[in-house]
């Protein structure tokens, strides 16, 4: 079972995260909390430091996404009156109820989804921290998390990391599609590093630097009704049949919403892994598709296909990097957002 210990205090128990304590043994100042458990500095009350175990984080965390502590004991793999006792302790550490329990379960306090919120981020900055330290005994020097959404991932990022790679060969990335809000969440709760984000999503308390221009146009074979549009409206295209992405992907996602905003159904034909097998699809006419405008362009010069540009809002948008703090980024890091910075700009080298 994985711990962290800064330093083993004879009088308290050695599972718990404890500092070193007071060279007097009743001093007046304020003491710190062992372990940040996300957010800006906290301060415990005056007196003893506060511990948090490991285990008793585990265990809260999978109380409370149960609402049961009977079910959260269980997949802690503790006895229920070991957990309920654990779960007293901590509430009398921290001088707060953090469940109201009832017989339909628990439910967490103020407090308590506050506590929750964070051990969640220690519990996955530790799982990281564990990966990241076994790739650096694998050789690995570097680690870096993005997200990114469709068109960032298929257009554009391939030459950046290119260049990136070639010059940090022993970096690894870790490169995931998502939609946008989802990845500014993300980059919110540490999960990730760098995010590259479409449209006006909300970035608060983020650092934000402009990247590029994501254009999604319609794609059609020569012979369909569509081809003869000069440009379109998306709600015109929906009574035709469509070839899609997976449902995994986040231009799928975001086409569903788009539709749904219409009180609309997209009449997927078929559905297919990548942008070429969609394109081929569609150059065969057995539906029609929304793409990036540089794959559409792209795939136009070997097959026989129509692109017709999409009049709605939200079919062209900005491109944006998100960090939490640049400074804060190991240099291998930055290293990586200045590259998109520069990309962005058109000084990719």
């Amino acid at each position: 079972m994985a711990r962290v210990a800064l330093r083993r205090n004879n009088a308290q128990d050695p599972r718990s995260l404890a500092a070193p304590a007071p060279a007097r043994t009743r001093s007046h100042h304020i003491v710190r909390k062992n372990v940040d458990i996300g957010g800006p500095d906290t301060e415990a009350p005056l007196g003893e430091p506060m511990h948090f175990d490991l285990v008793d984080l585990k265990l809260f965390t999978h109380v409370a996404e149960a609402s049961s502590l009977t079910r959260g004991a269980e997949r802690a793999h503790l006895s229920l009156p070991a957990a309920s006792t654990r779960i007293k302790n901590l509430e009398e550490q921290v001088g707060v109820k953090l469940l109201s329990r009832t017989s339909q379960g628990v439910t967490l306090t103020a407090p308590g989804e506050t506590l929750l919120a964070h051990a969640r981020r220690v519990l996955k900055q530790l799982e990281q921290l564990r990966g990241d330290l076994q790739e650096y005994s694998q050789g690995v020097k570097g680690h870096v998390r993005v997200f990114a959404n469709t068109t960032a991932m298929s257009e554009f990022l391939p030459a950046v990391l290119r260049t990136y790679l070639i010059n940090h060969p022993d970096v690894y990335v870790d490169i995931h599609e998502r939609l946008s809000p989802d990845i500014v969440r993300a980059v919110q709760d540490g999960t990730i590093d760098i995010g590259i984000v479409a449209g006006d999503v909300r970035t608060d308390a983020l650092q934000v630097m402009p990247y590029r221009r994501d254009r999604l146009v319609l794609a059609t074979a020569l012979s369909h009704p569509l081809a003869q549009a000069s440009e379109i409206d998306f709600a015109q295209t929906l009574d035709y049949d469509f070839v899609g992405p997976p449902d995994e992907s986040a231009i799928y996602t975001f086409l569903k919403r788009a539709s749904s905003d219409l009180q609309r159904t997209i009449r997927w034909r078929i559905q297919v892994s990548n942008f070429e097998a969609a394109c081929r699809m569609i150059e065969a006419n057995i539906g029609i598709g929304v793409l990036p405008e540089g794959t559409a362009r792209r795939h136009a010069q070997t097959m026989a296909l129509k692109i017709v540009p999409l009049t709605n809002e939200w079919a062209v948008r900005k491109l944006q990097i998100c960090v939490a703090d640049r400074e804060a980024l190991p240099l291998f890091a930055r290293k990586l957002v200045d590259l998109l910075v520069a990309d962005g700009i058109g000084r990719l080298e």
